[in-house]
């Protein structure tokens, strides 16, 4: 080590000891820090490999990356970035930035299940200084590119679960923008290259109270950005190493934290000389990009000389997937705690600092929506550079006082102008005046801060002061608008041969649609399949895309797919160029969305807690989406086991209209039954009537749920019996239950009418019995709730309901009568909405059709019996319709012969010889007399 080095910065160290005597009760404990910040510094200026330290997304970070790059051209570019990246560098030039890589893993061996799926992202704009070296190293020939941090592996292995509570964050405030933009990362863990912040609050209120700002990221801009915008190497170089310094000995002692971050200089450090001793490569002809943080590290294995003998341990059995997903402004933002905005607004500061220091940037070729670079300078002044040695920078820099920038008027009041203008649109009364408000405001703010020029945030204070004032016309904020205007939240996309092959082939395969379905935003399709028999390939992905992808990226609009249908037309609107992250993760799972749409099922369908009914949906889905008979047979003798362990009842309403679907579909479509469905009902007729007592005197089941098993044992008991089933074990749960709930109780008596055990009548004078006890006519909702929900499993009991509520409103006394319906109106809704059109039907059935018809008519029930017929003789029964047939004889000989009656008229009363077909059948008759008479001619 030379003199010259020794003493680079002797002068700082005794101009920061004596002021550490000077402001300190004592040398030791703030002389220790200064003194500290300063060896680090000399510690990684001194490294014979180039350390270049960093910020994220920082525009001057990117510009001296690039102006350093020109300079040095280094032949080795070690990179901050995970080390399982590496492959899929090269795919960006297919991307329009920002685009983030990231690696995924949904089978997950050696980390808890419930982390799954597992996701790392790097996001990468055109204004980080990553980019710039990846854009060098790929596009220069001879360059290598090397990434030396932990793999995702790691990642988890190292870090905790969950985000450090001692990780600062900045909200993203009223105006932010929706979360569907800052949501495209989805809850992946971010990777970064440096991450530089205070990590001591109590440091960061310090700097934001006296630099007069209301957050880091502003600070940051004023602060940092704007003097290293224009410094020379070697000044930006040492004071990134000494915020970083200063931000790592100032840190709280999280032990965990520091570990992580020690063990990752340790990896990056190692990876580094490993790669130096397998290539024999000059460290001067080397570049180390990494954040400032890490670059004033204070580890034994720091340098090319340092420790050797740090372990790195093996990965897990974890498949890891790698590919490029979009990314925006905002969701970097909201990953990283930023301020809404700030990163446009980094965006912003890097094109106009390119346009005034003509600093020509790295970007890769063929990059879309960018320009193409010239060709790099020609090698020659690295090796000059590398014979100079660092001289010390930060004593002028930390001396001299903030440049102040001359107002550029122009530029302020294209603001002004601006945002007037995209008030207006947006619904504001801003006018001329608002413009020269702004204006003067953005400057008065920029004075009393200190500031000669207004900084972009100042003037979004001053358009919120002079434009929003106290209300939102619409839905943007003048905050949200300002950040519009500075370059808006772009958002990045994948190129179609960056893509996955799963992606790939669903594009190809919506090829016939003739849509951009890669560019953002909603896109109509309308399918006309009647027409165009080749676009119901097209149908069978979108349904399947609907299936597996958030909802809006595939949504129908008109059209459905049922069990034995064909579609015929479908309208769709298609958002896939938004939700093309969701897409791409889809990629990472199979080669083929029948092939995700499988796992998926069979994923669903063995999951521990997955119910009856959960699995019945998977078949049913596997026969709609996949028509895969052998996955329905699959999944159905799943069901069927997940049937038989059962002890609960809450699944069986769903149960029972899945199967009465499926067993449609299989009726129709399959010459037999498939062997697990008549298995399915076998076991669940045993299993149901097994559970039947129980259920109802549990008071956990529900009325809908006992419902839906008696549905389940009377729909489909004509299969069972078939099948081997014994009917007694149905009778025998039926006798063994007992309820006490009335709702229960009514639907015992209607299991007991189908059953043949209960009459009508009986049933009748029961309901008679509560309608006449006080005590019990507030209860009687609950039993009409009851028999309601009867509908499901007795359908032919809706004419004995109708006379149950008819006879409730006909006997209760108004003072009884109207604060009972509320209760009942509520009960209907609530406890069988589906079954009350059925109810209607009957209704109208039964009342007469006209309203003048309503006086002289008599209710069904209410009839007294014909002594004659020795049976109720309802209008429009047996006794009023005698005269009916003896008028028209030939009629009823004609009804008999064609229903296969032989009778003969009775000799003692000369009547027409069908009589007895009314006894035969009495509703028939009944029915008749019902309809109502022909209007008269001419009326």
């Amino acid at each position: 080590m030379s003199a010259a080095q020794e003493g680079t910065f002797t002068g700082l160290r005794s101009q920061l000891q004596a002021a550490a005597t000077a402001f300190a009760d004592g040398p030791d404990a703030l002389e220790g820090i200064l003194l500290g910040i300063v060896d680090d510094v000399d510690r990684a200026v001194r490294e014979p490999l180039e350390i270049f330290p960093v910020c994220h997304h920082s525009p001057a970070s990117a510009l001296a990356m690039a102006r350093r790059l020109r300079e040095k051209q280094p032949k080795v570019v070690y990179l901050e970035l995970c080390e399982d990246m590496a492959p899929l560098l090269t795919e960006l030039r297919n991307c329009r930035l920002p685009v983030a890589v990231q690696a995924f893993a949904t089978e997950i061996e050696g980390f808890p299940a419930d982390w799954s799926p597992l996701s790392v992202v790097a996001p990468i704009t055109e204004a980080s200084a990553e980019y710039q070296a990846i854009a060098y190293a790929l596009d220069t020939p001879g360059v290598e590119l090397v990434l030396v941090d932990r793999s995702s592996d790691h990642v988890f292995q190292w870090d905790a679960r969950g985000a450090d509570p001692s990780e600062p964050s900045e909200p993203a405030g009223p105006g932010a923008p929706g979360e569907e933009e800052a949501a495209l990362h989805g809850d992946a863990v971010g990777v970064e290259i440096g991450d530089l912040r205070p990590r001591f609050a109590e440091l960061e209120e310090h700097l934001l109270r006296h630099g007069r700002v209301r957050h880091w990221s502003e600070w940051w801009h004023q602060y940092v950005e704007l003097p290293l915008g224009d410094s020379d190497h070697d000044t930006y170089r040492q004071v990134m190493l000494l915020i970083g310094s200063l931000f790592r000995r100032l840190a709280p002692g999280d032990l965990r934290r520091v570990r992580v971050d020690e063990d990752r200089e340790r990896y990056m450090w190692t990876r580094m000389r490993e790669h130096l001793a397998a290539t024999g490569t000059d460290p001067a002809d080397c570049l180390y990009v990494c954040g400032a943080f890490h670059a004033a590290s204070r580890v034994a294995e720091f340098g090319v000389d340092g420790a050797d003998g740090f372990e790195i341990g093996p990965r897990t059995a974890t498949r890891w997937q790698h590919g490029l997903i979009p990314s925006s402004h905002a969701a970097i933002e909201a990953q990283f705690g930023l301020a809404s905005g700030s990163v446009s607004i980094a965006s912003t500061v890097w094109a106009k600092n390119v346009r005034r220091t003509r600093v020509e940037p790295f970007r890769l070729a063929g990059q879309a929506g960018t320009k193409k670079r010239a060709s790099a300078a020609k090698a020659g002044p690295a090796a000059a550079d590398a014979a100079v040695p660092a001289s010390d920078r930060l004593s002028g820099f930390l001396q001299r006082p903030p440049v102040l920038d001359r107002l550029d008027e122009a530029e302020l009041l294209g603001w002004s102008v601006e945002i007037v203008r995209a008030a207006r649109r947006n619904g504001y009364l801003a006018s001329t005046a608002d413009a020269i408000a702004v204006f003067e405001t953005s400057i008065l703010l920029a004075g009393m801060r200190d500031r000669a020029k207004p900084t972009p945030y100042d003037f979004q204070d001053a358009a919120v002061t002079c434009i929003e004032k106290d209300t939102v016309p619409g839905r943007r904020d003048v905050r949200r608008l300002v950040e519009i205007m500075m370059g808006g939240d772009r958002t990045g996309q994948v190129g179609y041969d960056a893509l996955p092959p799963l992606a790939r082939d669903v594009h190809d395969r919506l090829a016939p649609l003739g849509l951009k379905l890669q560019q953002r935003g909603v896109r109509r399709a309308l399918l006309d399949i009647a027409s165009r028999p080749e676009l119901e390939k097209c149908s069978d992905v979108l349904w399947m895309l609907r299936y597996l992808m958030p909802q809006g990226a595939a949504r129908p609009i008109m059209g459905e797919r049922r069990l034995g249908e064909r579609p015929i037309q479908e309208s769709w609107d298609l958002a896939l160029g938004t939700h093309q992250r969701a897409l791409i993760e889809l990629g990472y799972e199979g080669v083929s969305i029948e092939q995700v749409l499988e796992q998926r099922l069979r994923r669903t369908a063995y999951d521990p807690r997955a119910t009856t009914a959960v699995v019945l949906e998977a078949v049913e889905d596997a026969t709609l989406h996949l028509r895969s008979r052998r996955l329905a047979d699959e999944l159905g003798t799943r069901a069927l086991e997940v049937l038989a362990t059962e002890r609960s009842v809450d699944g069986a309403p769903e149960v029972l209209r899945r199967v009465r679907g499926l067993l449609a579909y299989y009726r129709t479509s399959e010459p037999v039954l498939p062997p697990w469905i008549e298995s399915f009902v076998r076991t669940g007729y045993a299993h149901y009537c097994t559970l039947l007592p129980t259920a109802f005197t549990d008071e956990d089941a529900t009325v809908r749920q006992v419902a839906a098993m008696l549905g389940f044992l009377f729909s489909m008991e004509g299969l069972a019996l078939s099948l081997g089933c014994d009917r007694m074990q149905l009778e025998l749960a039926v006798a063994q239950s007992h309820p006490e709930e009335p709702a229960k109780v009514a639907l015992l008596w209607a299991a007991r009418i189908q059953l043949g055990s209960l009459s009508r009548a009986e049933l009748r004078a029961r309901c008679d019995e509560l309608l006449g006890n006080p005590l019990v006519v507030p209860a009687y909702p609950r039993y009409l709730s009851g028999f309601l929900h009867a509908l499901e499993p007795v359908p032919a009991l809706a004419e004995f309901v109708v006379e149950a509520v008819s006879n409730a409103f006909a006997r209760l006394p108004d003072p009884v009568l109207l604060p009972w319906l509320p209760n009942l109106i509520g009960t209907l809704r609530s406890g069988g909405a589906e079954q009350v059109p059925l109810l209607i039907r009957e209704a109208g059935r039964i009342f007469p059709g006209r309203l003048r018809a309503l006086d002289t008519w008599v209710p069904p029930w209410r009839v007294e019996p014909d002594p004659r017929m020795g049976r109720s003789a309802r209008p429009g029964g047996a006794g009023r319709s005698v005269p009916l047939l003896a008028a028209h004889p030939a009629t009823c000989d004609a009804a008999a012969e064609l229903l296969g009656c032989d009778v003969v008229w009775e000799t003692t009363d000369p009547g027409p010889r069908g009589a007895a077909l009314v006894h035969a059948h009495p509703a028939t008759a009944a029915a008749l007399q019902a309809l109502p008479a022909p209007e008269p001619v001419g009326r």
